[in-house]
C-alpha cells in the first residue's frame, strides 16, 4: 500500500462539506437510506446527518456491530486531512488511535533493504468501525444491525437518496446491473488476510521461494501490539502447495511456518479469514435515479496499492460536499461521479499495475537485491525515481550505483551498447509518420524535423516508417527507400545528423503498409481510403482493415519472395545511406504484423495457422535483411505485443515472437501494442505499454525498447532503474519539444557526456529567467474567531 498523494484526491480532501454549499442554500435529501455499515457507509451517514441534523438517515448492516473482516486499515494524509476538515470529532478520535511509521522493508533471498520517508498511518478496522458507530449514534443516525436492507426498488421509492455502500458483492448494483453495467475482472493470485500479535516496525514485503512456487507476505502494524499479514501467491502455486484442500486453521499454521523468520516464530491468527481472489470492479455508471454507488460497490483497487477504505471515505466526503453544493440530487450525483471517477480510475490503473507486478513476481527474482527492491517500490508508477530520491536519497543513490550510474549521472544518461553501436544515452525519438514526402522523397521538412531532434540530445533518432515500395506506402505522403532519388535524399539527412550532431545515432524503420495502405493523410482522415488514385493493397488474407477500406489481395506463396526482395533492396540503400541502425516494422497491423496476428492471418498454408507458421514470412524477411545489413550495425524489430482484442496476439505470444527474432539475430525488441484491428479496446494510461516490454525483457533476457505514453524524464529513470526496459522511446514529447532530452538534462542539473549541448546552443543550456512571480509573505496570520470573522479568510 502507498499513501502517495493524488492531486485530485488532495483537492477533494481539502474541501469542507460542512460549509461548502451552505451559502447557496442547496436543497438537501431529507430521507437517506444507506445500505452497508462499513467505513464508507457509516462515514457518509455521519457526514450527511451532521450537515443537516433534521435529515433522517438510516443505515442497514446485515452483520452485528462487533463483526468485522480483516484487521488493519491504512489511510493517507490526504484522506485524514479531508476527515479533519469535515468532522473534527471523528478526526480527533482516529488520531489518538493511529500507529505511524515511515519505513518499507523488502526481504528477498536473505537480503533486507529498507527504504524510508514513506509516511503511513494505520489503525484497527474494528476500532475504526467503533469510532464511526459512536459518531453516528451521537448525531442521531438510525443504525440497524443484523438487518437486511429492503430491496433496492423499495428503498428508492421510500427515500430521497439511497447510498449503496454494500461492498464488492453489492446487491444494489446487481439489482440495477442493466444501468450500472458493472465489469468484474478476476485475477491470478489467491490471498488471505491474517494477523500477528506483534507490531512490525516497517511495512514489510517478504518473498518465499518454495518447492511449489513463489509466495509473498505483505505486513504492516495497525496497533502497538498487532500487525496485518496478507499472504499471497499465484493460483497454481496455491493449489500445488495443497492450500485448496486445507481448512482455515491448517492454512494459517502453514503460512506461519513458511514465513516464520518474518514473524519471529510467532503464530498467525484469522478473523473470518478465507482464501480469496481479488476482483476489480468497474461500473459504467455510478448512479441510477436517486440511488448512488459508493466504495467497493462502485470500484475496487488492489490492496497492494491502496486501501478500499481510503477510497470509500473519500467517496463519502465528495458525495456529502456535492449534495451541499448542487441545487438538487440529480445534479449532485452527476457532480459526485465527475469528481471521483478520474481519481478512482487513476488509482485503479496504479492498482492494476501493482497487482500484475505481484502476479509476475517470478520474472524479477534474479534481479540484484537493490534493483528488486526499487522495482517493487515503483511497481505502480505512483512512486518514481524522483520522489523516492526525495524520500530516501541514500537508498536511491545505492540503486543508481548498482545500475552503473557515474556520480551525478541520472540513469537515462548512461550509455547503452547494441552490437557495434554505443548510444550515449537511453532516450529514443520514436518513429513518427510525418506524411510530408513527395513521391516517397524526404525533403527539407524531414531534414529539419529529424535534424532538430538529433540536435536535441536523444541517443537515437528514428525515422518514420520508410516504405519499401510504392504500393507499400500507407498514404501518398509516406517516405520510401525504393528509388535512388529517395536514397540520395536520405543520405543528405544522415550526413547532416552525423556532421552537425555527432554522437547521435540515426535509425531507419523499414516497413510495408499491407492492408492499411492507400489511405488519406492523417489530418485528412486517418485510415480513411483515398477518394481517388487508390492503388491495390495486399495482405496475408483477404480481410479489409475496416468495411470502408479495400479488400486486400491475399498473397500467394509464390508472391512472397518478391516482397522479401523489396525489403532487401531498401536495406541495401539504407546501408549505403549511412544509417546506424535498422528496425523491421512488424507492428501496428502493417504487412509483416498482419502475418503475425491470428486476427489478420487466416491462411491454411505454411504461412498461417500456428504461431510458428505465422512467424515464417516475417523471419524470412528479417534473415534476408540481416544478410545485407552490416554485421557491426544493430537490427531491431518493432512488434505489437497485444492486439487489445479477443482472439488476437497475447502477451505469451509476444514473448515467443521476441524469442524467435532474437534467435535470428535481433539485437533488441521495440515493444509497442495494438493498431492491428480497428475494433481494438486499449487500456490507455501513463506508460500503459511498458508492462509488455518489461515481461519480454525479464522473461527472455532480450534488450527492449519501451514505448507508449512515457512522458517525463522521471518515468524514463524509473523504468530503467527498475530493470523494466533498456531504452525508452518517446514520440509526442519530442513533437512538443525537439530538445526534450537536453531540457531533461538541464532540469536534473546534468552536464555530462550523455547530453552535450551543441556549441551554437550552449548559451541556452540554462532555463531563461522570468519575471518575479512570488508575492510578499504575509506578516500576520489570523486564527480562531478572528479568522472566521474576516470574510476574506
Amino acid at each position: 500500500m502507498t499513501v502517495a498523494a493524488d492531486p485530485v484526491t488532495a483537492g477533494t480532501a481539502a474541501a469542507d462539506p460542512a460549509t461548502a454549499g451552505a451559502a447557496a442554500g442547496a436543497p438537501a435529501a431529507r430521507r437517506v437510506a444507506v445500505v452497508g455499515g462499513g467505513p464508507g457507509g457509516l462515514y457518509a451517514a455521519a457526514l450527511l446527518k451532521r450537515l443537516d441534523p433534521a435529515r433522517e438517515v438510516t443505515v442497514w448492516e446485515k452483520n452485528a456491530p462487533d463483526d468485522t473482516f480483516g484487521f488493519g486499515v491504512v489511510l493517507s494524509d490526504e484522506t485524514l486531512g479531508g476527515i479533519e476538515h469535515a468532522d473534527p470529532v471523528v478526526y480527533a478520535a482516529l488520531r489518538e488511535r493511529f500507529v505511524r511509521w515511515d519505513d518499507i522493508d523488502i526481504v528477498h533471498r536473505g537480503t533486507r533493504h529498507t527504504s524510508g520517508g514513506h509516511g503511513f498511518a494505520a489503525l484497527s478496522r474494528r476500532v475504526l468501525l467503533a469510532v464511526l458507530h459512536e459518531r453516528c449514534r451521537d448525531l442521531g443516525v438510525d443504525l440497524r444491525f443484523c438487518a437486511q436492507a429492503p430491496p433496492a426498488a423499495e428503498l428508492a421509492a421510500a427515500y430521497d437518496l439511497v447510498v449503496a455502500a454494500d461492498g464488492v458483492r453489492s446487491g444494489t448494483r446487481a439489482a440495477h446491473a442493466d444501468v450500472f453495467r458493472p465489469t468484474v475482472t478476476g485475477h491470478r493470485c489467491r490471498y488471505i488476510w491474517l494477523a500477528a500479535d506483534f507490531a512490525f516496525d516497517a511495512f514489510r514485503f517478504e518473498i518465499a521461494e518454495t518447492a511449489h512456487g513463489v509466495m509473498q507476505l505483505h505486513g504492516y502494524p495497525f496497533s502497538p501490539a498487532d500487525s496485518t499479514v496478507i499472504v499471497e501467491m499465484r493460483e497454481e502455486v496455491w493449489r500445488a502447495a495443497g492450500f485448496a484442500d486445507m481448512g482455515t486453521a491448517e492454512s494459517v499454521d502453514r503460512c506461519a511456518k513458511i514465513f516464520s523468520e518474518a514473524l519471529r516464530g510467532r503464530p498467525l491468527r484469522s478473523n473470518n479469514s478465507s482464501w480469496l481472489t481479488f476482483r476489480t470492479v468497474v461500473n459504467d455508471r455510478w448512479s441510477h435515479g436517486n440511488t448512488v454507488l459508493l466504495g467497493d460497490a462502485a470500484h475496487t483497487a488492489h490492496f497492494s496499492i491502496g486501501s478500499g477504505t481510503k477510497l470509500a471515505v473519500e467517496d463519502a466526503l465528495a458525495l456529502a460536499a456535492c449534495l451541499q453544493e448542487q441545487p438538487g440530487i440529480p445534479q449532485a450525483l452527476t457532480a459526485y461521479e465527475a469528481e471521483r471517477r478520474p481519481v478512482v480510475e487513476s488509482t485503479q490503473r496504479a492498482a492494476r499495475a501493482s497487482l500484475e507486478w505481484f502476479e509476475e513476481l517470478p520474472l524479477y527474482l534474479d534481479q540484484r537485491p537493490r534493483q528488486f527492491a526499487f522495482n517493487l517500490l515503483t511497481r505502480s508508477r505512483r512512486v518514481t525515481h524522483d520522489n523516492l530520491r526525495l524520500r530516501d536519497a541514500r537508498f536511491t543513490a545505492a540503486v543508481e550505483r548498482d545500475f552503473g550510474c557515474p556520480e551525478g549521472t541520472p540513469p537515462m544518461f548512461t550509455p547503452f551498447t547494441l552490437r557495434g553501436l554505443t548510444l550515449r544515452n537511453r532516450v529514443v525519438v520514436s518513429p513518427m509518420d510525418m506524411y510530408s514526402a513527395v513521391d516517397g522523397v524526404p525533403g527539407d521538412f524531414h531534414l529539419v524535423h529529424l535534424g532538430a531532434r538529433a540536435l536535441g540530445g536523444a541517443g537515437l533518432v528514428m525515422t518514420e516508417m520508410v516504405c519499401v515500395s510504392e504500393r507499400g506506402r500507407i498514404t501518398p505522403g509516406c517516405a520510401g527507400l525504393y528509388t535512388d532519388e529517395q536514397a540520395a535524399a536520405w543520405a543528405r539527412i544522415t550526413d547532416f545528423v552525423h556532421t552537425q550532431a555527432p554522437g547521435t545515432a540515426l535509425g531507419v524503420q523499414l516497413g510495408h503498409s499491407g492492408r492499411k495502405g492507400s489511405t488519406r493523410l492523417m489530418w485528412e482522415g486517418i485510415d480513411e481510403p483515398l477518394p481517388d488514385g487508390n492503388w491495390p493493397v495486399v495482405a496475408p488474407s483477404a480481410l479489409p482493415y475496416t468495411p470502408r477500406n479495400q479488400v486486400p489481395h491475399a498473397l500467394r506463396a509464390d508472391e512472397l519472395p518478391g516482397l522479401r526482395e523489396e525489403f532487401v533492396a531498401a536495406a541495401r540503400r539504407a546501408r549505403d545511406c549511412g544509417f546506424d541502425l535498422l528496425e523491421l516494422h512488424c507492428a501496428h497491423g502493417y504487412l509483416l504484423s498482419s502475418f503475425l496476428s491470428p486476427l489478420t492471418n487466416r491462411r491454411t498454408d505454411a504461412y498461417g495457422g500456428s504461431l510458428e507458421a505465422r512467424l515464417r514470412f516475417p523471419l524470412e524477411v528479417f534473415d534476408a535483411v540481416r544478410e545485407v545489413w552490416p554485421d557491426d550495425r544493430p537490427m531491431t524489430v518493432r512488434v505489437s505485443a497485444t492486439d487489445w482484442a479477443d482472439g488476437g496476439t497475447t502477451a505469451d505470444d509476444a514473448v515467443a515472437v521476441a524469442r524467435a527474432f532474437a534467435a535470428h539475430g535481433a539485437d533488441a525488441i521495440d515493444v509497442s501494442t495494438g493498431q492491428v484491428v480497428s475494433d481494438e479496446a486499449p487500456a490507455y494510461g501513463r506508460s500503459y505499454q511498458t508492462p509488455y516490454a518489461d515481461r519480454i525483457r525479464n522473461e527472455t533476457g532480450v534488450p527492449v525498447v519501451a514505448v507508449g505514453a512515457i512522458s517525463s524524464w522521471d518515468d524514463v529513470n524509473s523504468l530503467l532503474l527498475a530493470g523494466r526496459t533498456d531504452l525508452c522511446a518517446l514520440a509526442r514529447p519530442h513533437l512538443y519539444d525537439p530538445h526534450w532530452t537536453l531540457h531533461a538534462a538541464a532540469e536534473q542539473g546534468y552536464t555530462g557526456p550523455g547530453a552535450p549541448w551543441p556549441l551554437p546552443y550552449r548559451a541556452g543550456s540554462r532555463r531563461p529567467r522570468t519575471g518575479r512571480t512570488d508575492a510578499p509573505k504575509p506578516r500576520l496570520t489570523l486564527t480562531g474567531a478572528a479568522a472566521r470573522e474576516d470574510p476574506v479568510a
